[in-house]
């Protein structure tokens, strides 16, 4: 089933949003200084590319660095990728099939908001 959900959300959304986070990871790589930031947004973007069977926790002793991290990511690029969660979960949830993957866009705002100090892990 993970896999037919999986399909599903690439075709519709998955891949669009997975070039979002590659845009904004190639952007913190070639500034050098954030390519943290960077790293964060590539695994962000193969999570929103294949979400269903995998969950994001957050890491234990993650701390002040990863906060002002994350106050930097939501300047330079998580308010926008947030946005593009947020009508993309809209979209999606126009038709009752499609209410699912909307609501996968929505819990996806958290972590593309505040990336660092989380973990990805698959469900057991």
């Amino acid at each position: 089933m993970r896999t037919l959900l999986n399909v599903i959300w690439l075709v519709f959304s998955g891949f669009w949003l997975f070039l979002g986070y590659l845009l904004a990871a190639v952007i913190m790589f070639v500034l050098i200084i954030t390519i943290p930031w960077g790293i964060a947004a590539a695994r962000i973007g193969v999570y929103a590319l294949w979400p269903f069977g995998k969950t994001v926790v957050a890491t234990p002793g993650a701390g002040v660095g990863s906060f002002l991290g994350n106050v930097v990511w939501v300047v330079l690029a998580g308010f926008w990728i947030a946005i593009g969660h947020f009508f993309s979960g809209i979209a999606l949830c126009v038709t009752i099939i499609g209410i699912p993957f909307g609501i996968a866009n929505f819990k996806l705002i958290p972590v593309a908001l505040m990336p660092l100090g989380k973990q990805i892990v698959d469900i057991p």
